[in-house]
């Protein structure tokens, strides 16, 4: 009866993937808890789509695609600031924009490169090719999330339930939400390999989601995401290993989705 959970774990990919799956899951959720209370899930979709483009502009030109991915997430982010500055232009229509134009310059880039390279693990996640140098990437954007978190807690909790006593107390919620999102880019670099840039949301919203109808304080809310991330990562993994079919980032995604459900229909009413 314990065969299929351990003919995985005598695989090196599968422990590749473990790992980067319990690193990604960690950050995306502790990450997730101030995108959902600060109502941002919109911004991380942009953020997360928009690395598209930078991730295939750099294989065309054969550099590494964090970087090219890290740079296109930052671009939007900056250029999302911008036009939400200029006046007759909401934040929602200034994030509608750069989410249109990033991804469609990616689908561009993509119709280029298509006669030699095959993008669906880019876009749903292979997180079972995960190799050493993407761990290693994994490893760093996780651990420059955690500790920026752990460093700026006070002040991002502050600017997170009332800005104006943030600002009274000089915590600068504006320099924090822009913290907030250079943070969600680089941890939707480090997680696009797991789920692929169309589903890494999902990654940030869901078990933060769960983590909100289930917790009373901000670090309850991150410890029961970051279970539910976790444990949903590995229950995804297992799937796609045992249902080749199923592509690991939907299987993660799917195995996320179900303790969210429950929680929604079982949890507290608060």
């Amino acid at each position: 009866m314990l065969e299929p959970l351990l003919a995985p774990l005598r695989e090196e990919f599968f422990l590749r993937a473990l790992a980067a799956v319990i690193l990604g899951g960690m950050t995306c959720a502790c990450l997730g808890a101030y995108v959902v209370l600060r109502r941002m899930a919109f911004v991380s979709t942009a953020l997360t789509h928009s690395i598209l483009p930078g991730i295939v502009g750099a294989l065309l030109l054969g550099c590494s695609p964090y970087a090219g991915a890290l740079a296109a997430a930052l671009l939007t982010a900056g250029g999302t600031a911008w036009l939400a500055s200029r006046r007759g232009t909401s934040e929602d229509s200034a994030i509608g924009v750069m989410l249109s134009v990033m991804f469609a310059a990616g689908i561009a880039l993509m119709q280029q490169a298509r006669s030699w390279r095959d993008f669906g693990g880019l876009l749903f996640g292979s997180v079972v090719s995960v190799g050493p140098e993407d761990l290693l990437a994994i490893g760093l954007t996780a651990a420059v999330v955690l500790l920026s978190l752990r460093a700026l807690h006070k002040e991002l909790e502050l600017a997170s339930f009332d800005e104006e006593y943030a600002r009274l107390l000089g915590a600068r919620p504006g320099l924090m939400r822009a913290v907030l999102l250079a943070l969600v880019a680089v941890g939707a670099v480090g997680c696009v390999r797991l789920v692929g840039a169309l589903l890494t949301t999902a990654l940030f919203v869901i078990p933060a989601a769960t983590g909100v109808l289930l917790g009373r304080t901000l670090a309850g809310v991150m410890a029961w995401g970051a279970a539910v991330a976790v444990l949903g990562g590995i229950a995804g993994l297992y799937l796609s290993y045992h249902a080749p079919g199923v592509p690991s980032g939907a299987g993660i995604v799917l195995c996320c989705a179900l303790p969210y459900l429950l929680a929604r229909l079982f949890a507290p009413r608060r």
